[in-house]
């Protein structure tokens, strides 16, 4: 009753009519059943609402419990691989081959075969397999996670560059150029050839490396190759589709006498020019003006290819030589970070010279006598682009040098005793916006007990941080001639280590090669602690556990 008084107070005019209409008996038996559907009504929505309340606790719950996580690949700490009766390539190369997020590790050696391998890759194992003749070029992929091999196969009779950062058609690919003259492409995944072409130059014609990767002129939407040969002091150029290696024109020519080395050079006005150096002298060329003489036209070529007017003032239409006002012989060419425009750095015999990238004209000039390893770019303060040089001292001594990038000037220097040939320097990124820097050679207070049994000193392997700059640590020592060198973070951010390559090189006798991988935080366990100065504030175990709890970042 009270209800019904309740419903009539709420809805009084509908009330009334409803009585007007049907009489009380009727209206009451209807206000029922809507009260009875309504309890219906209500009841399902509930048994709704729980229902997806349990079905999603069951996913969260299938998720968390049942399906099993990504395994995560256990990386060994080191290991080591050992070729016998061969000898290596200085090529070394780092790429994630098998996909699991980790990087491999890519090297080339000579041989006349291989060893063993899965029967189930189908990759030949020996020369006379792929109709070379014995020893020849192989190239091997291991595995970052444990060394084991990815794949392995003889490639060309004799190997002259490689390189296994370029893209084939989206997929990863290493491009390479070998003996008899040939350029190929290799999926990285399998070491298959995707593509092989004859680079035929005429006779007496030596390729010259690296291959350049450049923009697509043949209109396939595929970056396109490069590729320089020598005959006597004439260069000879010719396009290659980055697809399938098939020429793009014909073969131009022209003269850079006593050519050592090129590069690709892009302008802040997105220009491309090839810059070659000799003994004494930088000549310039732009890409579109070979490219042109590849076609044998007088026009102009690829419409996406254009010249820069600033480079195109700078270079001597008549002789292509690029004035630099610093004097010397050119030992190294090296292509600054794009933040700093393209900026080119130039180690002459006795001085070490940043060229403006807009320009061509000489931002700074430092006094650097006997430069002997190519520079390598670091931080040594933070978000810099600094560079660490060597520089010989004397037959059996060099300094390690870090330079600042913006005004020339020397931030930190140690002296080193050295033997034989040792690997330029390396450095790695850390999350302090500096880096960890990697080098050979021998601390002075290192050299007794350190001599191999010929007599030679053995090189060490040093680690430094520009947090300590009073501290060297002294990681390992070889007592193998070292071929190759990388320092490598095997994941994004994180597994820091360094890749090492011994043995005889290819033109010497055979014997046996290793490649290793080494974490350094390992080495860092055992690494002797070395003060630069007299004054030691910290304790050595203190200097390790800095070290140790060092994060290492990915700069790209």
């Amino acid at each position: 009753m009270e209800n019904k008084d309740l419903e009539a107070e709420i809805h009084p005019l509908k009330n009334e009519e409803c009585k007007a209409i049907e009489g009380p008996a009727k209206c009451a038996e209807k206000e029922g059943g809507a009260s009875r559907k309504s309890g219906r009504l209500s009841r399902w929505r509930t048994a709704a609402f729980f229902l997806s309340l349990f079905l999603c606790l069951l996913v969260v719950f299938a998720f968390s419990f049942i399906i099993p996580c990504p395994v995560r690949p256990i990386s060994q700490r080191t290991w080591h691989r050992t070729y016998d009766n061969a000898a290596t390539y200085t090529f070394l190369a780092v790429a994630d081959v098998d996909k699991d997020r980790v990087q491999d590790v890519l090297f080339a050696f000579k041989a006349a075969a291989a060893g063993e391998l899965n029967s189930s890759s189908g990759v030949n194992s020996s020369c006379s397999d792929a109709g070379f003749a014995t020893p020849c070029a192989f190239v091997a992929a291991h595995s970052g996670t444990n060394g084991s091999t990815l794949w392995q196969r003889p490639v060309a009779k004799d190997l002259l560059w490689m390189d296994c950062s370029a893209e084939q058609e989206d997929s990863p690919a290493c491009l390479l150029i070998g003996k008899p003259d040939f350029l190929a492409a290799l999926d990285l995944e399998t070491g298959q050839t995707l593509w092989q072409r004859a680079a035929n130059f005429g006779a007496n014609s030596t390729v010259l490396s690296p291959l350049l990767k450049v923009p697509d002129v043949s209109g396939d939407g595929v970056p396109d190759l490069l590729v320089f040969a020598a005959v006597g002091e004439e260069i000879k150029s010719c396009f290659h589709s980055g697809k399938d290696g098939t020429q793009i024109g014909f073969s131009g020519s022209f003269r850079v006498p006593g050519r050592t080395g090129h590069l690709l050079q892009v302008t802040p006005a997105g220009a491309h020019y090839v810059l070659f150096r000799t003994a004494k002298a930088l000549y310039g060329y732009s890409l579109d003006e070979i490219y042109q003489a590849a076609l044998n036209s007088s026009a102009r070529g690829q419409p996406g290819l254009k010249r820069d007017p600033r480079w195109e003032l700078a270079v001597d239409r008549a002789t292509h030589q690029v004035s630099l006002p610093s004097s010397g012989d050119i030992h190294y060419l090296t292509k600054m970070p794009a933040k700093l425009g393209t900026n080119l750095l130039v180690a002459r015999s006795s001085v070490l010279e940043l060229v403006d990238g807009q320009h061509l004209g000489s931002v700074w000039v430092a006094d650097i006598p006997h430069i002997m390893s190519e520079p390598v770019l670091g931080a040594y303060s933070a978000d810099a682009v600094d560079v660490i040089t060597e520089s010989r001292v004397s037959a059996s001594k060099k300094k390690v040098m870090i330079v600042e990038s913006r005004s020339g000037d020397i931030k930190w220097q140690v002296e080193l005793s050295q033997g034989a040939w040792t690997p330029r320097p390396a450095s790695l990124a850390t999350t302090d916006h500096r880096s960890a820097f990697l080098f050979w050679g021998t601390y002075e207070g290192d050299t007794n007990g350190t001599a191999s049994e010929e007599g030679a000193l053995q090189p060490h392997l040093y680690l430094f941080h520009p947090s300590l700059p009073n501290v060297l640590l002294d990681m390992s020592s070889s007592t193998e001639p070292i071929a190759a060198f990388e320092g490598v973070l095997f994941e994004r951010s994180r597994h820091a280590c360094y890749v090492l390559l011994t043995g005889p090189r290819v033109g010497s006798a055979p014997g046996s090669i290793v490649l290793s991988k080494r974490k350094l935080k390992e080495d860092v366990v055992g690494s002797r602690v070395i003060w630069l100065s007299s004054l030691a504030p910290d304790t050595e175990q203190h200097v390790r556990e800095r070290f140790l709890r060092m994060r290492y970042r990915s700069l790209r």
